[in-house]
């Protein structure tokens, strides 16, 4: 056993890592040069090519580039104009996710988690809808798809409420062949640098809506009726994608699949060796559900000093663990605790047990199995 624990730790396994070939930068810079030459540097043809493949991929009409899935979640809420309404949104997501409700002008009400999907249920979001409920938000965390997602679609067009995805995590997810960002009114992408794709800094807006598409086009470049005149009719702020982000963006676009499957792959591992662990098991992606594994997680049984073991995993077994999808619920998080208005112990519970695996495009099957080691010697 000692044996195996020095011999898997001389080969270190990253908690991710991004992927850009020679030819993938070649084609990059190639173009960078080209958009410096011409001047161009933003609202320019690669960032039209960017949006209209995006769209395309997603099977939603319109796409609008902008400078991060944070801007785009409160460009969307903008354009619905929740301006002094209440909007539900998951305990269990990333700041952004409120904190674009709040900077839009609403005040979002927190709905506890969904332990099946670590997104939320229908009839606790039932539960949580005031007089003033415009609308709801999902989240579709680490890249799965939750198998009840039809049901909220129900529930918010039963209610008169608008659904909006955050689908920050989900860039190729689906579920019965629909994909991530074509569920609600709008949704939401980011391609921060840890996504599954990326575009360096950006994020992206999905919509089906004509009016949302003009009004969000309005918002990312400082509310100008348009490019070519300075008439602001909203209040609206520099949103805008830079062309070099979009053709980065552009190339990672088109190695997704490859770069998804890649992820899949060692899911399969995963899956298979974790059935073998006594005291943790894989949060199940649901039938009809395909994954994109932005985030492999992995639910202990039991509670246990989360940052103690990840040192262990990381000094003794050459193992990085991912970020966690969360580490504590947002009504946790100083900032938000006043928009607690009820117990959230599922949130509270799961967010303490749970782990994120080691995923990325390029991962060999030794490092997968090295991890499914670790977790064996140090959990068991």
């Amino acid at each position: 056993m000692n044996t195996q624990k020095t011999d898997t730790a001389q080969r270190k396994v990253p908690a991710a890592k991004i992927q850009f070939s020679a030819d993938d930068r070649g084609w990059i810079a190639e173009r960078i040069q080209e958009v410096l030459a011409s001047g161009q540097l933003t609202l320019g043809k690669y960032g039209a090519e960017f949006e209209a493949q995006f769209a395309k991929f997603c099977g939603v009409p319109h796409a609008i580039a902008v400078n991060s899935g944070t801007s785009s979640l409160e460009i969307i809420l903008r354009a619905l104009d929740v301006q002094g309404q209440d909007v539900l949104v998951p305990t269990n997501t990333f700041f952004a996710t409120a904190a674009a409700v709040v900077h839009a002008g609403g005040r979002p009400v927190l709905v506890d988690m969904d332990p099946e999907s670590f997104a939320v249920k229908p009839e606790d979001v039932e539960q949580c809808l005031t007089p003033k409920t415009a609308g709801i938000i999902v989240v579709h965390i680490g890249g799965i798809v939750s198998k009840r997602i039809l049901e909220l679609q129900d529930l918010a067009r039963r209610k008169g409420l608008w659904l909006v995805e955050d689908a920050a995590h989900a860039h190729g997810s689906s579920f019965n062949n629909v994909k991530a960002g074509a569920f609600g009114i709008a949704s939401s992408f980011s391609f921060y640098p840890t996504k599954v794709m990326t575009s360096g800094e950006g994020g992206m807006i999905l919509t089906g809506d004509n009016r949302i598409n003009e009004e969000a086009r309005i918002y990312r470049d400082q509310g100008k009726a348009s490019f070519t005149q300075n008439a602001h009719i909203r209040l609206g702020y520099n949103w805008r994608m830079s062309e070099p982000h979009a053709i980065i963006g552009l190339k990672h676009l088109e190695r997704l699949p490859s770069m998804i499957a890649d992820r899949q792959k060692m899911a399969v591992v995963y899956d298979r060796e974790l059935k073998a662990c006594k005291n943790v098991s894989a949060l199940a992606v649901p039938s009809g559900g395909r994954c994109n594994y932005y985030k492999y997680i992995a639910v202990m049984h039991e509670a246990r000093d989360r940052k103690a073991l990840k040192m262990l995993l990381r000094e003794q077994y050459g193992v990085s663990l991912a970020g966690e999808v969360y580490e504590e619920p947002l009504h946790k998080q100083p900032v938000f605790e006043e928009y607690l208005t009820r117990p959230m112990p599922v949130s509270e519970d799961y967010c303490a047990r749970h782990l994120c695996l080691p995923v990325f495009s390029g991962m060999e099957e030794q490092d997968a199995r090295q991890v499914i080691h670790a977790l064996r010697e140090t959990i068991g």
